[in-house]
């Protein structure tokens, strides 16, 4: 257990002693704003505009001669990439392939995976998942000639908000061919138990693949031991690696032999590429799981991102994230629940990820005053206020006075001036 204090004298001790403080000071912040979002969109930092600019000059300079440049580092960026991502998820770099988005890496895996039979052909999803899983799944099973109200065996929350590890575990019948679920719960902050969920899988015979988008760079992952056969995940959210920066997939090498679902040049084995041969030649690491030519630009941000991530450690983060969001839970029972306010996010370190869900009655029209004040957050539906204090760039300070903003928000009443309606983007 941690131990807080309330105060204005707090946080500045906490930021004094905290080791971590000095990355910020590679972060862009905007003066005059408390950047609580990087659950969805991570702040930019020096060294992904270093990398950036670096592979603009070099197209400046070299033209097409810059996929042979530096031992042709750009024409196998992704398995430069995969060796700094590889300790943030516990896998070897040739089991990761730095690709695509996460929605078509979920069509990718999948189509590689899922081989229906009379049989075995459902695939097993929650019902509170972020939906593009379930969008790119149901297309899947289409694509198979098959009715998605047939064949995805979907588990149910019991509340709305959380998952049972034993009720995925229950729905794990004979007509199972696949699972795909999230490490960490987009609106909940729910951490799955992984290893209880994997086991029962590979006891039933049944393929699983793991969404970690909300996972990655925020709390540690260790896939080697959890031998699970794939997963998918974004990097512009924990990681920093801008919007739109390219997202990865992990292919348990066991399964290095299958022939990709979705197969493109990019998946060929590298020294027969250029031969342009009219039969694929797959490469039979993860690699061979890309498709189209690299979209440089959209990974050097990732670059310098990820030089921060393996110099901070992956553990050191994870331990400011829980100590830094346990700080601001404090804050909320303690100052903020007589005004309505609870913490709808599981407590327990094991369980939560890396933000806290504030929940409130009011929480669309307080999410709208906080961002007029200059606290950058958003809102999930039905009262969930998202915030995310990031390890490599949040102060305490930053949560000290978040907290005396909202206050302010409730007391003065400045939110009910705000319209109900909702905005496109919240």
């Amino acid at each position: 257990m941690y131990e807080y204090q309330d105060g204005p004298e707090f946080p500045k001790f906490l930021d004094n002693n905290d080791q971590l403080g000095h990355f910020r000071q590679r972060f862009y912040i905007k003066q005059g704003t408390i950047y609580m979002c990087g659950n969805s969109l991570g702040l930019a930092c020096k060294d992904a505009e270093e990398t950036l600019y670096e592979v603009l000059n070099k197209w400046k300079d070299e033209g097409i001669k810059m996929w042979n440049v530096d031992q042709g580092k750009y024409f196998l960026y992704s398995e430069f990439l995969a060796d700094i991502m590889a300790p943030l998820v516990g896998a070897d770099p040739d089991e990761i392939s730095i690709t695509g988005c996460t929605t078509i890496n979920i069509h990718q895996t999948i189509s590689t995976f899922y081989k229906p039979t009379a049989e075995k052909y459902k695939i097993l999803v929650d019902d509170i998942n972020f939906p593009t899983d379930r969008y790119a799944v149901d297309g899947q099973i289409r694509l198979k000639g098959l009715n998605p109200r047939d064949a995805v065996k979907l588990v149910k929350s019991r509340d709305g908000k959380f998952m049972s590890e034993d009720d995925i575990i229950e729905a794990m019948t004979e007509d199972v061919a696949i699972i795909l679920l999230p490490a960490v719960y987009y609106r909940s902050a729910q951490i799955l138990d992984m290893t209880k969920i994997t086991k029962a899988a590979k006891e039933r015979n049944i393929f699983i693949g793991w969404d970690f988008c909300h996972a990655i760079g925020a709390i540690e992952i260790d896939l080697k031991a959890l031998d699970a056969d794939f997963a998918i995940w974004c990097t512009y959210k924990y990681l920093n690696g801008g919007p739109g920066s390219s997202a990865a997939l992990y292919i348990n090498r066991k399964h290095f032999k299958l022939l990709p679902g979705l197969t493109g040049w990019y998946g060929n084995k590298p020294h027969t590429q250029f031969q342009l041969n009219q039969e694929f030649d797959h490469q039979q690491n993860a690699s061979g799981w890309q498709i189209g030519t690299p979209t440089i630009f959209s990974m050097a941000t990732l670059e310098g991102s990820l030089r921060i991530f393996k110099e901070a450690g992956i553990g050191n983060i994870r331990k400011k994230s829980l100590h830094i969001t346990g700080y601001l839970m404090y804050l909320i029972e303690n100052r903020l629940s007589e005004y309505g306010f609870s913490v709808g996010n599981v407590k327990e370190d094991a369980k939560r990820g890396g933000h806290v869900c504030l929940e409130h009655d009011d929480a669309y029209r307080i999410s709208i005053a906080l961002k007029q004040r200059g606290v950058v957050q958003d809102f999930r539906e039905p009262n969930v206020i998202r915030l995310t204090p990031a390890a490599l760039y949040t102060t305490y300070q930053d949560v000290y006075d978040l907290v005396n903003i909202l206050l302010d928000i409730v007391k003065t009443e400045s939110h009910k001036k705000i319209s109900e309606k909702r905005n496109f983007v919240v």
